[in-house]
């Protein structure tokens, strides 16, 4: 039989982040397979991950002014996603948090979807949205609404067309339960556990990383550690919010704000920081596991993919804190100064989440779907 012809959907590339990181394996796993994105704006010098594959795109890519403004295109994306002619595959993998599950597909074709997070904005999370967008219950609210309403119709419907559903973490399971009423399989993203290792000297300052927008609550670490000034605290990440933090920390002696900065340099300061703070409600959070992998505890949200990474007990790995307020972060940094975290802990819980168990569990997903799938069409399975 002949080897399955695979395609790749990812969303939007503009930066490489963690839904990236993962694409980035699926791409290893499977490096025959087709790449289509929604669009491609992604910087050279972010491009390395995708070793020089060809990327293919939407129509969305050459609407007007979408390179700076895609997502105000973002009622039109799903028409944009279904435009993709993919009847020659046999599987189509998704890598989905915005529309890339609702590609088109056939009865002979199986769709895996690996879901990052159902659209965050348009289910539990749209109040939060709305707030931080500044609107309220005007017009421009009151149309943003309806758009959103629109999108959780569809992007339910869209989910029909799906498989088998594959959640980044149990706490992304059972948004996909409420939201899409399916179950899904529990398959954690791969962290290169060989990369990010265990570093030299510890030094007197807490790190936080991550991009700059509203939800990763970065701003409201900033303002805990304004309040803590004998505290030291670094932040790498660009982003929308970027400016408006630079506002607020101002001369700040004890903040440094870093902008993007490579791989390499982020992975220097996991290994050096005293700890790292995370205050998101985090699908999972890639980054706080590369942090344990280094040997640093994490102090972070208790909510989201934080409270499935880290250990409390019997032996700490980090610290959770309850409610994302100022007070609440402080609070959890003075508990972390309490405790006495061993970095060899934070490693080993760290190699729970390697690349070599993602890229197993992976491959055999799709050999049963292939072999056994949703359609009883007997297929090969996928060769190493």
């Amino acid at each position: 039989m002949a080897e399955p012809r695979i395609a790749i959907v990812h969303e939007w590339l503009t930066t490489y982040a963690g839904s990236e990181r993962v694409l980035k394996h699926l791409l290893q796993i499977f490096p025959n397979a087709d790449l289509w994105v929604v669009a491609d704006f992604l910087p050279q010098a972010q491009r390395a991950f995708l070793a020089g594959r060809r990327v293919q795109t939407t129509v969305a890519q050459h609407w007007p002014l979408a390179r700076r403004w895609l997502r105000l295109y973002l009622p039109l994306l799903p028409l944009a996603v279904e435009q993709l002619d993919l009847s020659g595959y046999d599987l189509i993998i998704s890598s989905h948090h915005a529309v890339a599950k609702g590609v088109l597909t056939g009865p002979d074709q199986v769709h895996l979807a690996y879901v990052h997070s159902p659209m965050r904005y348009a289910w539990d999370l749209q109040e939060e949205y709305l707030r931080q967008s500044g609107l309220g219950w005007g017009i421009g609210g009151w149309l943003t609404r309806w758009l959103l309403h629109q999108l959780r119709q569809w992007d339910r419907s869209s989910s029909l067309g799906v498989d088998l559903f594959v959640a980044n973490s149990q706490f992304i399971a059972r948004r996909i339960a409420k939201a899409y009423r399916r179950s899904a399989t529990v398959v954690y993203p791969p962290v290169d556990t060989e990369h990010f290792t265990l570093g030299g000297d510890r030094q007197d300052f807490y790190l936080t990383a991550s991009r700059l927008v509203p939800y990763k609550r970065v701003e409201l670490i900033a303002e805990a550690f304004l309040g803590m000034p004998d505290r030291q605290l670094v932040v790498i990440g660009d982003g929308v919010g970027r400016e408006r933090l630079c506002r607020l920390v101002g001369a700040a002696p004890n903040i440094q704000v870093l902008g993007y900065q490579p791989p390499e340099v982020l992975k220097t300061y996991l290994q050096r920081a005293r700890a790292f703070v995370f205050a998101a409600e985090e699908d999972f959070g890639i980054v706080m596991v590369e942090a344990q992998a280094c040997g640093t505890p994490v102090i972070a949200y208790g909510r989201g993919g934080a409270a499935e990474i880290l250990q409390t007990e019997p032996k700490p790995t980090g610290v959770l804190f309850t409610e994302q307020t100022v007070d609440s972060i402080q609070r959890a940094v003075k508990d972390f100064e309490a405790l006495s975290i061993d970095p060899l802990d934070c490693r080993r819980n760290a190699e729970r989440f390697g690349i070599v168990r993602f890229q197993a569990e992976i491959r055999e997903l799709v050999t049963t779907l292939l072999l056994e799938g949703c359609h009883g069409r007997m297929r090969s399975p996928v060769k190493n």
